[in-house]
């Protein structure tokens, strides 16, 4: 019976008959199997989702660079595809792009982090029952209001009243930067309190009975458990920033300079694709391909931080028993 039940991987009986599985169990069985098999489906799609944009940014891109050499794309300072003489040099894009995305990095990180401390380690339960859905609405808004709030508000009223490095004109990376950090920050306070909520309570109980205070138990204890969860916040943020279109073609302008003044107006790689691809330049034209081309470029950067991202969390990981 015992070799039976081994080589049939079912039940047998006292008379070494095969016990069939109860009509429930089938049905449960067959549940478990759907769902496991929708579940990969739903993995496949988003696989998929991701080939299919690769391939689609492929061909085009090919054609660009059999028109325009790649070294002239790489190593150009100046960007003007759409006049005449065309312009190829997509550094400032490329520069833009940085530019507003470490300026919203350098809101969004820190001011996320002590969102999330203060909601893990030192709101009462009342508190964080308020504050954390208000983040979390914050998060729904609209770009395009994050863009108007920019364009009338902390351009006019902040960052050219408070920037001291000269005149600022009415579009800037500064603004753009701001209100885009402004944007992220909710998601990187919420993933990282997430991430704090996750490890075991006994480390802080232990930390705190051992006379640690509030600020070393959230800066030696939590902040280092948390690593993995927190760096992958950080790079969703990182991921959002140097996507983001709205905000930068309203804030920033459509000029695209070569800089690192934040108080010049600038355009990154984002804002470009959404300004050049409403339909004005013919299909299959040079002006056409520059988008392909462009958002090529940003899909590898973009696939590259989320690829050093795993690298980094894999790395932090902490496992907990």
């Amino acid at each position: 019976m015992a070799v039976a039940a081994a080589v049939t991987g079912r039940p047998v009986g006292p008379e070494g008959s095969l016990l069939l599985p109860s009509a429930h169990l089938r049905r449960r069985l067959r549940i478990e199997r759907a769902v496991r098999g929708a579940l990969f489906v739903g993995a496949m799609v988003s696989v998929a989702t991701t080939v299919a944009i690769a391939f689609s940014l492929l061909e085009p891109t090919i054609e660009f660079f059999a028109e325009i050499p790649v070294g002239e794309f790489f190593s150009g300072t100046t960007w003007a595809p759409l006049f005449s003489p065309a312009r190829f040099g997509v550094w400032p894009l490329i520069t833009g792009t940085f530019l507003v995305m470490g300026i919203a990095v350098l809101v969004a990180v820190p001011c996320g982090l002590g969102a999330a401390f203060y909601l893990s380690e030192y709101a009462r339960p009342r508190t964080r029952a308020v504050v954390k859905p208000v983040l979390e609405v914050l998060a729904g808004i609209p770009t395009v209001v994050f863009g108007f709030f920019a364009l009338f508000f902390v351009n006019p009223q902040i960052v050219q009243r408070l920037w001291p490095f000269g005149e600022v004109g009415t579009f800037s990376a500064l603004a753009a930067g701001l209100v885009v950090g402004i944007m992220i920050l909710p998601t990187m306070a919420s993933l990282s309190e997430d991430a704090m909520a996750a490890v075991p309570g006994s480390l802080r109980d232990g930390a705190l009975a051992l006379g640690a205070t509030r600020r070393e138990v959230c800066t030696k204890v939590m902040f280092p458990a948390a690593l993995s969860g927190i760096v992958a916040a950080t790079v969703l943020a990182f991921s959002r920033a140097i996507g983001e279109t709205t905000i930068v073609l309203l804030a920033a302008g459509s000029n695209p300079r070569f800089t690192l003044n934040p108080g010049e107006g600038v355009q990154t790689m984002s804002s470009f694709i959404g300004f050049a691809g409403i339909g004005d330049q013919p299909t299959g034209s040079t002006g056409y391909k520059t988008i392909f081309a462009v958002g090529a470029v940003l899909f590898v950067i973009t696939f590259v931080l989320n690829y050093l991202s795993v690298k980094v969390v894999r790395r932090f990981r902490e496992a907990y028993e």
